[in-house]
């Protein structure tokens, strides 16, 4: 790519200073930097923090600086080979919930910032959403609000730093499926720039948090973070400022320490710094009950002219020397031309020329992964040219670590109202349901969302349903809208979609409102977790003669997954022979040696069993005298010391208390120290006694000279 000089681009924040790829290319690196958490602790429960609040502040846009990455798109636009034009049947999903979310008058909450950043997860029982500076929680049941609205930066309520002090926005809530923890991040954009994470100690979205602060060199813009098996994944676009302007570096790429982080342990963080001609990259993000496969890198994607670009990221967290960014692999995809002019701003709305951010520019969250097991898919989506409006474009890909595939892809848009800002996920059994923001000159801003089954026709969606139609337009200048919005799998079913994105209840500005719905496609029919297997732990043990051993029991689902909540006790048995058992698992072996015996953890009419081994418990049969010998002069002193031993060779633990005796020659404490007499002689005999057992050393007295 040709060089360019440098040159300044106008935003609405600050004035931002955009290099050219090639000049910045120089700072990537080939390596991994290596960034441990400044800082870790344990919170108390969030339910006991008092919720921070809002600050009190002028109405003001959030930061979002431009990456002005070429996009190159055809002039005049290319026909959209794959653009969907018309749909059938209305989308055939089963409704949910479908409550307010965090926003201008709801729970008491005013808008100071904008835009909100729609962003959120549901976990077992909640549904966790974020919108910029604030978060609440809310019953997944009923949609009642249980904690908030607060402030971000509760989470890091006495935590001390930049992470407490500030609230940046620019957030992410995720829910671990495979830990059932919940993670929550949100970027320090104030120097020193940290990058802080708070992963609960349990399912309970109000519960405590492990909190980490990852001290960053450069303004980390944009991130995205995202769940995998080794790791958690995320991706930013980091700048330098120089005075008020600010220089684009390139995306950045990083993994940070999820097992360590799962039980609260210092952490750290690899990162790889791309170059200015790669930005806003999206790191995978794992579905389902079904792990990616062994050794399997999280996959990170942006899309280029008519394609979508690959890399493959690979952490080792014993040895950053072995942590690998490889890539891009470039697919091709249908023709595209990112909407409004490369990216910008033109989607109209009712009853005013106020017009909104298409956020063209980039894919948008999430980059949701899931392995069905005879193959693997990502489906993602961003936003296009459609004819004379704007539509979604979605994909899926399948092989992604051997040969990427686009197994389908569509751009939807039915009619001539403008569709962007959308976020796209698949359920246990392959559908796929696509939200997203809709308006034109005709209609308020809006909330919709369609998808569609394994059996409709490759690349197309069903009609749309609509979750909420706006009431109200965005006026005075402001233009920005989103930056995202969020859809998430109900990690229970395995099959309810949870969306949640932003409208405005009536016409001004920053006065948005959010929403958060679900439903999800009868043909998803895993149903709810079932008792299926129960494991005890540990499998097997060796327990000596009247001694203990606890045992533990854990229930699984039929999807594999730990029970959450557990059953609320289990019913425990042992061999009669073998000995004793409490109903908590604590196993008290019986007088006489035996075995295997088999232990039992019962519930529900599922069983899980251990094997347990009563073995004889110690017998003191020798001891052991050193030195065995030694020769001391007249009126000097020796030190004898003794072991114990079992009858199985084993020093005996404790030790016994010994009684010490000389038959000559001097005299002995009973610590073992021996004084020699005035006369030479011996040799004597040093007895150690204990229970009836001996055990002997010699004692040579010598002439003092």
């Amino acid at each position: 790519m040709r060089s360019q000089p440098l040159r300044i681009c106008i935003g609405l924040v600050l004035l931002t200073v955009c290099s050219s790829p090639v000049l910045m290319a120089q700072r990537a690196k080939s390596g991994p930097e290596v960034i441990t958490s400044k800082r870790h602790d344990v919170s108390a429960p969030l339910r006991d923090i008092p919720p921070v609040p809002q600050e009190p502040e002028t109405k003001r846009e959030m930061h979002r600086h431009e990456t002005d990455v070429p996009l190159l798109a055809p002039s005049p636009a290319l026909p959209d080979p794959v653009l969907q034009t018309s749909a059938g049947p209305l989308v055939a999903t089963t409704a949910g919930l479908n409550f307010a979310g965090v926003g201008q008058g709801d729970y008491g909450y005013a808008v100071g910032v904008a835009p909100p950043d729609t962003n959120g997860a549901v976990g077992a029982t909640q549904f966790l959403q974020w919108v910029n500076t604030s978060f609440a929680v809310f019953n997944k049941s009923t949609g009642a609000l249980v904690y908030g609205p607060a402030a971000g930066n509760t989470f890091w309520s006495g935590f001390g730093g930049p992470c407490e002090t500030n609230n940046s926005g620019d957030i992410i809530a995720q829910y671990d499926k495979a830990a059932d923890r919940w993670v929550a991040m949100q970027p320090v954009f104030t120097s020193p720039y940290q990058i802080c994470v708070a992963v609960s100690t349990t399912s309970d979205a109000t519960g405590s948090y492990s909190r980490y602060a990852f001290p960053m060199s450069n303004f980390p813009d944009y991130p995205k973070l995202a769940v995998w098996s080794d790791a958690y994944y995320m991706s930013s676009n980091s700048f330098e400022f120089i005075g008020p302007f600010s220089i684009f570096l390139g995306a950045n790429a990083c993994a940070l320490d999820r097992s360590q982080m799962l039980v609260g342990a210092t952490a750290t963080m690899h990162c790889f710094q791309q170059s200015s001609s790669v930005a806003s990259l999206l790191p995978s993000d794992l579905d389902g009950r079904s792990a990616p496969p062994s050794g399997s890198p999280d996959f990170f994607m942006n899309f280029g002219t008519n394609s979508l670009n690959l890399w493959k990221f690979h952490a080792d967290f014993a040895n950053s020397a072995n942590s690998t960014f490889t890539g891009p692999t470039s697919i091709a995809v249908a023709a595209f031309s990112p909407p409004c002019n490369g990216g910008g701003t033109c989607i109209p709305q009712l009853g005013t020329t106020q017009q909104l951010d298409s956020l063209g520019t980039r894919l948008m969250y999430r980059l949701a992964y899931r392995n069905f097991g005879d193959h693997e898919s990502l489906v993602v989506n961003h936003s296009v040219t459609a004819g004379s409006s704007v539509g979604v474009r979605w994909y899926e890909l399948r092989s992604p670590n051997a040969t990427p595939t686009v197994f389908q892809q569509g751009t939807y848009a039915p009619d001539a109202d403008y569709r962007w800002m959308g976020s796209v996920a698949m359920d246990s059994v392959g559908d796929i349901a696509v939200g997203y923001s809709a308006s034109s000159s005709a209609i308020n801003p809006g909330i919709r969302y369609t998808g569609r089954v394994p059996s409709d026709p490759l690349g197309t969606l069903e009609a749309e349903s609509t979750i909420l139609a706006g009431t109200g337009s965005q006026l005075s200048s402001l233009s920005r809208w989103g930056d995202y919005s969020s859809m998430s799998v109900d990690p229970v079913d395995d099959c309810t979609f949870w969306y949640t994105n932003e409208y405005l209840k009536a016409d001004g500005t920053f006065n948005w409102s959010t929403q958060i719905a679900s439903f999800k496609f009868p043909s998803c029919t895993s149903g709810p977790p079932v008792l299926t297997s129960i494991k005890v732990s540990p499998s097997s043990a060796s327990v000596q003669t009247n001694k203990t051993q606890q045992f533990t029991a854990t229930a699984y689902d039929q999807f594999g997954n730990a029970m959450n909540p557990q059953p609320a006790s289990f019913t425990w048995s042992v061999n009669a022979a073998a000995g004793t058992i409490s109903q908590s698992g604590l196993f008290t072996a019986g007088a006489t040696a035996g075995g295997p015996f088999t232990v039992t953890a019962s519930s529900g009419g599922v069983n899980g069993t251990a094997s347990v081994t009563v073995t004889a418990a110690p017998v003191l049969t020798s001891i052991k005298v050193s030195p065995s010998s030694a020769s001391v002069q007249t009126s000097k002193t020796q030190q004898f010391t003794a072991t114990a031993y079992d009858q199985f060779g084993n020093p005996m633990s404790p030790q016994p208390a010994f009684t010490w005796s000389v038959n000559g020659g001097g005299t002995i404490s009973q610590s073992g120290l021996f004084t020699a007499g005035a006369t030479a002689g011996g040799p004597f005999t040093v007895t150690a006694s204990s229970g009836g057992v001996n055990g002997t050393a010699s004692v040579t007295v010598r002439r003092h000279h």
